[in-house]
């Protein structure tokens, strides 16, 4: 009976040292996971909310703790804010980026924060797995930078990380919380990420197709970089059926290499090839990136090659408009009015004429 006894109570002290009800976090800090993909780096916030709870003035300088502290628990240490609430805050990014300028690996961190009402210190620890900031070791620091705080005209009941003034290659991770903002620049090598991306992914399954190739190809073709490396991948993209968008691209790519007479020969075979509406559409696209002369080419062998048609009279009343050559385009025009394919065109050609007769661009 004692036996059965001491075996129950064994069993209910295991019970109470490894099992737990899942509740709320304590003190109505909500748990938050905040992520936004910067160029192709993920970049995940994982963190605790805590509330203002009608202490407004009171956060900055005293709940918060200006600098590094003694927390009064853990190491003993001087420590900073935990940068949220409860456990460890924590970022993590996918690839190796820039902190307000400095170096920082791909990786997961504990994230800290020496508040300060001129300058705060953010903190990437290579702990990111401890409670709080209790335990913090400076030795662990995998990179400190200093940013100014922001006061903010109005409040933020509830601690929040959130990303602003956002590009194709970085972004403003901001802390928010009563009246001011904490905020530091994180940017990426994105040429360089994209390369390297580009160059795995075709050593997988995605490298079996034409249209990979072509990608790749008119990536480097439109950043000017690796143009040799380029050139290969866009004759791989050749062994696919027939595609124009594969020769304009072999062109522009041979043509920034000055081959001129390998260029012309692919733009030769893209044209033979192409429809009405690709080049029509290619020849436009060359105007947007003011390359009018290349344009006026690819108009003039759209209309040699289609004849007349809407397109390639409104074609050739662009290109000649580029180069300010605006009685002839609008001779074009004229011929392209009656072809209009319904209302809509129609009324936005006869805008086009009004616009050549007064001597003004239609492209602008």
């Amino acid at each position: 009976m004692k036996y059965t006894f001491f075996l129950c109570a064994a069993l209910l002290l295991c019970l109470n040292l490894s099992a737990q009800l899942t509740m709320l976090p304590n003190g109505g800090n909500y748990k938050a996971i905040v992520a936004e993909q910067v160029g192709l780096t993920q970049v995940t916030i994982n963190y605790s909310r805590p509330g203002v709870k009608g202490r407004e003035g009171k956060i900055w300088g005293a709940l918060i703790h200006e600098g590094f502290a003694d927390l009064g628990f853990g190491n003993g240490k001087p420590s900073p804010w935990r940068a949220g609430a409860n456990e460890n805050t924590t970022i993590e990014f996918s690839t190796d980026v820039m902190i307000e300028g400095k170096p920082l690996a791909a990786g997961k961190y504990g994230f800290f924060i020496a508040y300060g009402p001129a300058e705060c210190t953010v903190i990437f620890s290579r702990n990111s797995t401890s409670w709080g900031s209790f335990f913090y070791e400076e030795s662990e620091d995998a990179l400190r930078v200093k940013v100014k705080p922001v006061s903010m005209p109005s409040g933020t009941e509830t601690l929040t990380y959130s990303f602003i003034d956002q590009n194709d290659s970085s972004a403003t991770v901001a802390l928010t919380w009563e009246k001011l903002r904490i905020p530091f620049r994180v940017s990426t090598s994105l040429q360089k990420i994209q390369m390297a991306s580009i160059r795995a992914e075709l050593r997988s399954d995605k490298g079996f197709t034409a249209q990979s190739y072509l990608e790749a190809a008119q990536y480097m073709e439109q950043n000017n970089i690796a143009l040799e490396e380029a050139l290969a991948y866009i004759r791989s993209a050749e062994f696919g059926p027939k595609n124009f968008r594969v020769y304009m691209v072999k062109a522009d790519i041979l043509e920034k290499l000055n081959k001129k007479v390998a260029a012309d020969s692919a733009l030769e075979t893209a044209v033979t090839i192409g429809g009405t509406t690709q080049l029509h559409n290619y020849a436009r696209a060359l105007l947007n990136e003011k390359m009018t002369s290349k344009a006026v080419a690819v108009f003039k062998m759209n209309y040699k090659k289609n004849g007349e048609n809407f397109t390639t009279n409104m074609g050739m009343a662009r290109g000649l408009s580029a180069e300010g050559n605006y009685k002839d385009a609008l001779r074009y025009a004229a011929k392209a009015l009656p072809l209009a394919p319904d209302a809509a065109n129609k009324t936005s050609v006869e805008g086009i004429i009004a616009k050549l007769k007064a001597g003004k661009d239609i492209n602008s």
